[in-house]
C-alpha cells in the first residue's frame, strides 16, 4: 500500500490530460533532474525525497546521465510503499542532439528505458531542433558536427516510439513556431508537448499562442528563471519586481495555463514548489510582472564551441530565436 501522506500531497496537485498520445494525466508540475555535474546519490535521494512529498511529475534526458538514479529511485519508492507501482509516476526524457537522426531514434529510447528499468516513458521529446554527428554527448560541441536537422524523418521514428508503446506521448523541446512549421505539415501524430523556458522574465507569448492553436501543450522550464549556462546569473531571482513580491513565479507560470519542471534537490525548497495552487496571484501581482523587461532568447549557438566553422548546416540554423 502506498504511503497515505505521499498519496493524499500528490491527489492535491492538478493534472493536465495531454492532447495527444495515451499517457496517463501529466501532473502539473515535476521535478527536473538537470543535474549533469552531481553524483547519482543526490539525484536518487533528490526523486525519494520528492515521491514522499508528493512529487509524481519527472523530467530527466539522455543529456542529463540521470534516468539511471531516477529508475533506482522510483523502483526504490514502490519497494518502500511510497507509491503502488510505477504506473503512479509520470516520466519524461529527451532524445539528444547527438541522437537526432531517423535510425537512431528508436534505440535511443531503447536505451534510455534500459537506463531507467521501465518499460515505456510517458512522454518523449526532441531535446532540441539541432542534429549533431553521432557519438557520446559533447558540450559545447564542434561546430564541424552539427548537421541538417530532418524534421520529417526524425518525428517519423518519434511516431514510431510511440505506435510501439516505448512512449506513451511524444513531442519537442526548445522549438520555435519555425520549426513547429517544419514539422507539423508531415505529423500523423501532432507534439503533444513543447517544453521551452516560461518564466517572468521570459513570457513567450506569442509562441504560447502558437501551440494553444494547434493543440499542443507548454511544459515551463526554467520557471524561476534558472541559471544562464555560464552558472553565474538568474534573471528571475535577480528582478527586483519579483524579490519585492516574492515566490509568486511559479504561480504565474501555472495562471498562464503551462505546466511546470522544477529543479531543486533541496527537501524544503521540494516542499514549497508544491504549495502554488491554492492561492492566486492579485491583479497588483500580474500587472508588475506583466511590466518586467523580457529576455531575448539567443539560439542553440551556445551549444557549440566559439572556434571553428559550419561546415554542414548554415548558422541561421543553429542561432535560431523566435521573433
Amino acid at each position: 500500500m502506498a504511503s497515505t501522506r505521499s498519496t493524499a500531497a500528490a491527489a492535491a496537485v492538478p493534472e493536465v490530460a495531454l492532447p495527444s498520445g495515451n499517457a496517463r494525466p501529466m501532473p502539473a508540475i515535476g521535478l527536473g533532474t538537470a543535474a549533469i555535474f552531481l553524483p547519482h546519490e543526490a539525484t536518487r535521494d533528490a526523486v525519494l525525497a520528492a515521491i514522499e512529498l508528493g512529487f509524481r511529475h519527472f523530467d530527466t534526458a539522455y543529456l542529463y546521465r540521470t534516468e539511471k538514479p531516477l529508475g533506482e529511485a522510483v523502483a526504490e519508492a514502490v519497494r518502500r510503499g511510497l507509491i503502488g507501482s510505477r504506473e503512479e509516476v509520470f516520466v519524461t526524457s529527451k532524445l539528444w542532439c547527438t541522437q537526432c537522426h531517423p535510425d537512431l531514434v528508436v534505440p535511443s529510447l531503447r536505451e534510455t528505458l534500459q537506463n531507467l528499468q521501465m518499460e515505456y516513458v510517458d512522454l518523449y521529446l526532441i531535446h532540441q531542433p539541432i542534429c549533431q554527428k553521432p557519438g557520446p554527448p559533447v558540450f559545447p560541441a564542434k561546430r564541424e558536427d552539427a548537421r541538417p536537422f530532418d524534421f520529417k524523418g526524425v518525428w517519423r521514428a518519434m511516431e514510431e516510439c510511440q505506435r510501439l508503446g516505448l512512449a506513451r506521448a511524444i513531442g519537442v523541446s526548445n522549438f520555435t513556431a519555425k520549426h513547429l512549421d517544419r514539422t507539423l505539415p508531415f505529423a500523423t501524430i501532432t507534439p503533444a508537448v513543447n517544453q521551452v523556458e516560461v518564466n517572468p522574465v521570459c513570457h513567450q507569448e506569442k509562441l504560447r499562442r502558437y501551440c494553444a492553436e494547434r493543440g499542443i501543450h507548454v511544459v515551463a522550464f526554467s520557471p524561476l528563471g534558472g541559471q544562464d549556462w555560464t552558472g553565474k546569473g538568474n534573471a528571475v531571482l535577480e528582478s527586483e519586481v519579483l524579490a519585492e513580491i516574492a515566490k509568486v513565479s511559479l504561480r504565474w507560470v501555472y495562471e498562464q495555463g503551462v505546466s511546470l519542471v522544477v529543479k531543486t534537490y533541496n527537501k524544503e525548497r521540494l516542499k514549497q514548489n508544491l504549495e502554488i495552487f491554492d492561492w492566486e496571484l492579485t491583479d497588483e501581482d500580474r500587472l508588475k510582472i506583466s511590466q518586467i523587461p523580457q529576455k531575448k532568447l539567443e539560439g542553440g549557438a551556445f551549444m557549440f564551441a566559439p572556434e571553428g566553422e559550419f561546415t554542414s548546416v548554415d548558422i541561421s540554423e543553429i542561432n535560431f530565436a523566435d521573433e
